[in-house]
């Protein structure tokens, strides 16, 4: 989708007032972007010629020390506003962490060459608005033919590796892990209350974190479904059912490094993989809870053998499209 890497060209004085004329619009395409429980822990600042991204650490998980989530987050939003400058017909052009001396600075977009974008690129941005993290029941049926390879193609075109868990015992082995982490996370107090903190009732109206209408029940898990995080936390807030059918597939989405360029390498891959998804009605259930441990993360490399660190655990299959979680609006104070 035109360029991720992190070089940078010259840009006409009429596509830097194109950023400027139409920041509002880009913002709110780039806020749309999956973030670890819907903390959007980003901030935008619109320059001469360039959309500046930052982190906002004030929204990072206590359970996040290093902020790998964060930047994940981040690199999802990163992506969002690529793709948004694509709408407006021009290729974006990508600093990735220009400034050493300023860590919050994660990246700077300009727009570069004019450029209609391509009918797969054209496909996600209708997606954009149903996009959404799938908590609930999936439906029965196999995926569309060809859409995992497409998916894999998705993922190496943003630099990271898109492996598919096959098989019985591979699946066993990540499910196995994903278990022992799940216990691990529910009892621990800083994870319990980030979940608290970035959870809300039905009678809340904020603009973050993860609505009830988003939770899923904890009553039982089908066969093949990964644990999801316990949201709940016993408070019966949640509103979405349980069951399903299982998953059409399961991946994990990996970089060749584990450090800060690679953890926005992997959101950019992961937001750009989920709307090509989303685009034939296939979402994904997203398990960050057992990644949070680095030897955890080790251990699932390992024992899969897989050809890089995990990132991100997926399981997709179609379902019935929710409401997408909200979003702050730009300009909101901070």
């Amino acid at each position: 989708m035109g360029d991720s890497s992190d070089s940078v060209t010259g840009t006409t004085d009429g596509q830097a007032e194109v950023l400027a004329r139409h920041s509002r619009f880009l913002i709110t395409a780039a806020a749309r972007a999956p973030s670890v429980h819907n903390t959007q822990p980003w901030r935008f600042l619109v320059g001469p010629g360039a959309v500046e991204l930052w982190t906002d650490p004030r929204r990072k998980l206590r359970s996040d020390p290093s902020g790998r989530e964060m930047l994940i987050s981040c690199g999802a939003a990163l992506f969002g506003l690529r793709l948004a400058i694509r709408s407006l017909g021009y290729l974006p052009v990508t600093e990735l962490l220009p400034d050493p001396a300023r860590l919050r600075l994660v990246a700077r977009v300009r727009a570069g060459a004019a450029a209609p974008p391509g009918v797969l690129e054209r496909q996600m941005l209708d997606a954009v608005p149903h996009r959404h993290t799938h908590r609930g029941p999936f439906a029965p049926g196999p995926l569309p033919p060809m859409l995992l390879a497409g998916l894999q193609h998705d993922a190496l075109a943003e630099g990271a590796t898109l492996a598919l868990v096959t098989g019985g015992l591979a699946y066993d082995r990540l499910e196995r892990i994903a278990i022992a982490a799940a216990r691990r996370g529910n009892l621990s107090p800083r994870a319990r209350a980030d979940i608290r903190r970035w959870t809300r009732t039905r009678a809340d109206m904020a603009r973050d974190g993860i609505p009830a209408t988003a939770l899923a029940t904890n009553t039982g898990r089908p066969a093949g479904r990964l644990p999801q995080r316990d949201f709940d936390l016993g408070r019966g807030i949640a509103r979405l059912p349980s069951g399903g059918a299982p998953p059409a597939a399961t991946a994990v989405l990996l970089t060749v490094g584990d450090r800060r360029a690679d953890w926005l390498r992997a959101g950019q891959a992961l937001y750009r993989l989920l709307l090509h998804a989303a685009s034939q009605q296939v979402f994904a259930s997203l398990h960050t809870q057992p990644l949070q441990d680095a030897a955890t993360r080790k251990l699932i490399s390992s024992q899969l053998a897989l050809p890089g660190h995990p990132q991100i655990l997926l399981q997709l299959g179609p379902a019935t499209t929710e409401s997408p979680t909200p979003r702050r609006p730009p300009g909101e104070p901070r």
